[in-house]
């Protein structure tokens, strides 16, 4: 739960010791914030500061208003600057609280858990930052139970694909060595056909010569005319 009450009202400050017009522009802010015009309270709030820069209580309402807009990291800023010029421990105590409130909802536990730690420092009996710290904790431990899984599962994933692509690298080179082996073989096997076509063709060739020097041998059974 946000601890937005206003420091203004809520918690009795004397409003002797701040200027009329940072009075005038926190009050006219909290009318506004009751009402759940936020964007209005926050240009009153700004208004004070501008006023009065080391007003604590208009910087923590401004650093409220923030966080109902959800501008949370606006609101943050804020409430660190409130807690640099607080001295009051009631008032730190909301300051961290709402820090706190702020890390939880974007899950940052370990963030929420240092600034409920803080605001319980200012305030020991505030059962309900006590609350919200010890479900941090909670949530710290599943969210890192979470991520270590999340962790092994990728490196389960990252070396079942290593495995698969060590294993396709074997086929390939498997297949490669096939390959180199192959053709030789048939390099060797065009080298035979060509060596016995070229055999047969000289066979053939020597065949015709000696057929031919037979028949120039023989007396030829004809006799040669002249022309007349």
């Amino acid at each position: 739960m946000i601890k937005h009450l206003l420091l203004i009202i809520l918690l009795g400050i004397s409003i002797d010791s701040i200027a009329q017009t940072d009075r005038q522009f926190v009050r006219d802010g909290n009318r506004l914030y009751h009402k759940k015009a936020y964007d209005k309270a926050e240009v009153m709030y700004r208004k004070a500061i501008s006023k009065n820069p080391a007003n604590s209580q208009a910087i923590y309402n401004l650093g409220c208003a923030l966080m109902m807009q959800s501008k949370d990291s606006a609101a943050v800023v804020q409430y660190l600057n409130a807690a640099k010029i607080e001295k009051n421990k009631q008032r730190l105590a909301l300051v961290y609280h709402n820090i706190g409130v702020i890390c939880q909802n974007h899950r940052m536990y370990g963030e929420a858990i240092k600034a409920y730690k803080q605001s319980l420092r200012n305030n020991p009996k505030d059962n309900e930052t006590r609350y919200n710290l010890a479900l941090c904790k909670r949530l710290q431990k599943k969210q890192g139970n979470k991520n270590n899984q999340n962790k092994k599962q990728e490196k389960d994933n990252k070396n079942k694909q290593d495995g698969k692509d060590k294993q396709n690298d074997k086929e390939k080179d498997k297949n490669k060595g096939q390959d180199n082996q192959a053709k030789p073989k048939e390099e060797q096997m065009s080298k035979d056909n060509a060596e016995q076509l070229l055999n047969a063709a000289m066979q053939s060739e020597k065949a015709t010569q000696q057929r031919m020097k037979k028949a120039l041998q023989k007396p030829s059974s004809r006799r040669l005319q002249k022309n007349w």
